[in-house]
């Protein structure tokens, strides 16, 4: 970046640039100003500011000067007192009346809210994008059929549209919740210095100010909360990252699967890799999987911005403490970028995913027959074996094919039970043969996947 002073990473490297904007000293700045408009336009109804004055504070609204407010602010160690006098200074009729009857987080918490919801829905259409991209995989793959893992290990065959399935199931509601939780953010309104209106009671009497918050409501585009202290609750931060960081959990198993899938031994799934992409300076052959592990390093970030946001709202003593406030700068503005980033990164990656066919063929001809197993003890208790006996023999069967198989040999175990005589007692052999279809053994995986994918082009596209 060519800089001589430490940059964190998501000024540039991670996050859009419209997601910075919305963070920036001058956004910010900028958006106070609007508050204090909105505020001295609805006191004019009041006769307590005259047309003019609002008109002056509206020519001069974009006029940031960020150098001379950085003076100020060294001299009197209060940002938002440094930015008011830089703006009365530049309206010398309306600085008569600029902030009038206001506390500073009447001003500040209404504008981190104006730049929560419009950081939240730049988070949520990338998320919509990506619920699209996961919708299409879901119905494409809705039959293919796959190994399943549990315990790491090779289980049952389940079906790749399935296993996307579960990730768009709780990237969906990750997204409801996103959704409420933005549709529900609250400012603090204007009530002054501890929440109780009484500085704005003075100026237009105790009759008019439920009106009067109704119409400042209106101008900015927000709620405001009932009840405050000289902040609004903080408990609503906590919500809000709890909810980021549950994202970032849906996020981070999704990535942490494709590492595993995209090993070489398994190979199924793999994320792009470009034409000169360098996986390792030391080894040319890597193909590292970058971006799932970006993923997986972003969310560990984001999992503890709760337990920050929790502390603000419980520390926070009587009316108001100051301890919320140096943290908050960044908390906000680096969770919204985080996770972001992480959205924007998984987009990437199931946009362009690779899937290989053929190692998922190899994979299934080397573990698929074990799948069938559990057909097969069902299918030979209803023909009247003994559950527990037909148990041990098929774990017999399974345990000596696992060594065959261990040393690199082609799976045996369709052979060894279609010859076992105590078997096919119960079951014939082609009986047997189509129980161990492992393409046979996926219940109605892909119509519950094929109903999610539906659910999900309906929800985004409402």
């Amino acid at each position: 970046m060519g800089s001589e002073t430490y940059q964190s990473p998501l000024t540039w490297r991670y996050g859009s640039d419209a997601m910075r904007h919305i963070w920036s000293e001058s956004f910010k700045h900028l958006t106070w100003r609007k508050v204090w408009i909105a505020l001295a336009q609805v006191q004019m109804n009041y006769g307590l500011v005259t047309a003019s004055q609002v008109a002056e504070l509206e020519a001069h609204q974009a006029q940031i000067d960020r150098d001379q407010c950085a003076r100020i602010e060294a001299e009197i160690h209060h940002d938002l007192m440094a930015e008011l006098k830089v703006y009365a200074n530049q309206c010398p009729d309306a600085s008569r009346i600029l902030h009038l009857g206001a506390t500073s987080m009447d001003i500040e918490d209404n504008t981190d809210i104006i730049r929560l919801k419009q950081a939240i829905e730049l988070i949520l259409k990338e998320l919509r994008s990506l619920l699209s991209t996961l919708a299409g995989l879901i119905a494409d793959h809705a039959r293919t059929t796959v190994m399943a893992f549990t315990h790491l290990q090779p289980a049952e065959s389940t079906t790749l549209g399935y296993r996307f399935a579960s990730y768009g199931q709780d990237l969906l509601e990750d997204y409801l919740s996103l959704k409420a939780i933005t549709n529900n953010l609250k400012g603090k309104g204007f009530k002054g210095a501890v929440g109780t209106r009484a500085s704005y009671a003075e100026l237009i009497g105790k009759d008019n100010l439920e009106e009067f918050e109704e119409r400042l409501s209106e101008k900015l585009g927000i709620r405001f909360f009932e009840i405050t202290s000289q902040t609004y609750p903080r408990r609503q931060d906590y919500i809000l990252m709890c909810a980021l960081a549950g994202l970032g959990a849906t996020l981070y198993k999704m990535a942490f699967d494709l590492r595993f899938l995209q090993t070489p031994p398994i190979g199924e799934l793999s994320e792009p890799f470009y034409g000169k992409q360098v996986g390792s300076s030391a080894m040319p052959f890597k193909r590292n999987p970058i971006r799932s592990e970006k993923i997986d390093s972003l969310g560990r970030l984001l999992a503890q911005f709760p337990r920050v946001a929790w502390d603000n709202a419980a520390h926070s003593l009587l009316e108001r403490t100051l301890d919320d406030s140096a943290n908050r700068r960044s908390l906000l503005p680096e969770a919204c970028l985080i996770a972001e980033e992480m959205v924007m990164t998984a987009n990437t990656i199931f946009s362009g995913i690779k899937i290989n066919l053929p190692a998922i063929d190899r994979d299934l001809s080397i573990y698929g027959p074990f799948a069938g197993i559990e057909k097969v003890l069902l299918a030979a208790v209803k023909k009247g074996a003994d559950r527990q006996a037909m148990h041990e023999l098929l774990r017999d069967h399974s345990m000596q094919v696992w060594q065959v198989v261990q040393r690199g040999d082609p799976n045996p175990l369709v052979d060894q039970l279609v010859a076992d005589p105590e078997i096919t007692r119960y079951l014939a052999p082609v009986e047997l043969l189509e129980l161990l279809k492992v393409e046979n053994h996926i219940g109605d995986a892909p119509q519950r996947a094929q109903a999610i994918s539906t659910r999900i082009r309906e929800i985004i596209a409402a």
